[in-house]
């Protein structure tokens, strides 16, 4: 279809008689200008579909507005065009007289819906959370097959992601789930599928240098990572518990702590000069003694008294020392029952001694 160019009806306009203009005439000329607007150049564009159209570059544009001039950018990005390269693509479809404002370039945006690769990730964890086994989502850790990106979508795609299909093999770890997400168009709802593996994980001490047992846990020995539940193979040991414990055997840099490896750390070790100390009511006791045996608070531990040469049993009460609490005998208790005893006893005893001769 040919337009007339938007110019030719100024010129025509400024070439009639004066009378014509006269009375009505006037009136009409003024709306007919009106309806003629010159076309004007626009600095910023903003397009929805993948053209651009002579309606979306000028203002004024009339009938031609909607004839396709060059293909939108790319979902989500921007582009520029010279005033100059944009006006002979208009002056090609008779649009000519653009009051271009001295502008001298056109900025072209395609408009898009940005799903960005963290919220595709959060969305596969919440599909798989508690599937097969699988713990919450904030505690998967998914590797996906191909490098995952923002992607961009036609604007009209507004709805939320939806899963469609979700399976999980745990013995493969492997995952495969379909969104879709609905759009303002009435078209077919765009399709999204991710595949790639997924792994529980949780958090656990990691060790930074090798640990003997007699070692007891600082700061400096301990980092939190995050690692596979499986790795773990039981409960994993908090970093605050762990400060100030011992292991139960020697561990190597990078190996995570269960909680099963903990234990409190030696107070007394084996051939180790204690204090021994002997209780009971009324009585304290102290003496230099070797222990036989290592032992944290509350251990029993077998101590060679120094002094005796004997061999004792005590516990651990704090570092270097041994306790041994003597129970002390409770008194026996006679009820009143108005009675006096029987002197049974004391008749025996008396009946068991000899009398001296005269």
């Amino acid at each position: 279809m040919t337009f007339r160019p938007l110019l030719l009806a100024a010129v025509l306009i400024a070439a009639l008689p004066a009378p014509a203009l006269a009375g009505d005439g006037l009136s009409n000329w003024a709306s007919d200008t009106a309806a003629f607007a010159l076309p004007v150049l626009r600095a910023n564009v903003a397009v929805t579909s993948d053209i651009v159209r002579i309606g979306d570059v000028i203002d004024n544009a009339g009938p031609a507005g909607q004839i396709a001039i060059y293909r939108a950018p790319d979902l989500g990005t921007t582009g520029s065009l010279p005033t100059a390269q944009v006006l002979t693509a208009l002056r090609a479809h008779q649009v000519i007289g653009v009051d271009t404002k001295e502008i001298k370039q056109v900025t072209v945006t395609r408009l898009a819906r940005n799903v960005e690769s963290k919220d595709i990730q959060e969305n596969v964890a919440h599909a798989l959370e508690h599937r097969s086994g699988l713990g919450d989502a904030a505690n998967l850790s998914l590797t996906f097959d191909r490098d995952l990106q923002d992607l961009y979508l036609d604007a009209s795609n507004t709805g939320a992601m939806q899963p469609t299909t979700v399976r999980y093999e745990p013995r493969s770890n492997r995952f495969d789930v379909t969104f879709e997400i609905a759009n303002d168009s009435g078209a077919a709802p765009t399709k999204l599928r991710f595949t790639g593996t997924a792994i529980e994980t949780v958090e656990a001490a990691v060790l930074t240098r090798n640990v003997e047992r007699t070692d007891i846990l600082k700061s400096s020995d301990l980092i939190i990572e995050r690692r596979p539940k499986a790795e773990i193979g039981g409960e994993a040991a908090a970093r605050d518990r762990a400060l100030g414990m011992q292991v139960r055997r020697s561990m190597r840099a990078g190996q995570a702590l269960k909680a099963v490896d903990l234990v409190k750390p030696d107070l007394v070790q084996r051939d180790q000069g204690v204090t021994l100390i002997v209780q009971a009511a009324g009585l304290y006791l102290t003496t230099r003694g070797k222990a036989l045996d290592n032992g944290t608070e509350g251990d029993v531990v077998s101590v060679l008294n120094l002094q005796s040469k004997r061999t004792v049993t005590g516990v651990v009460t704090g570092r270097g020392q041994v306790t041994i609490q003597i129970a002390t005998p409770q008194p026996i208790v006679i009820s009143d029952t108005g009675a006096a005893p029987a002197p049974t006893a004391l008749a025996d005893s008396t009946a068991s001694v000899s009398s001296k001769p005269e």
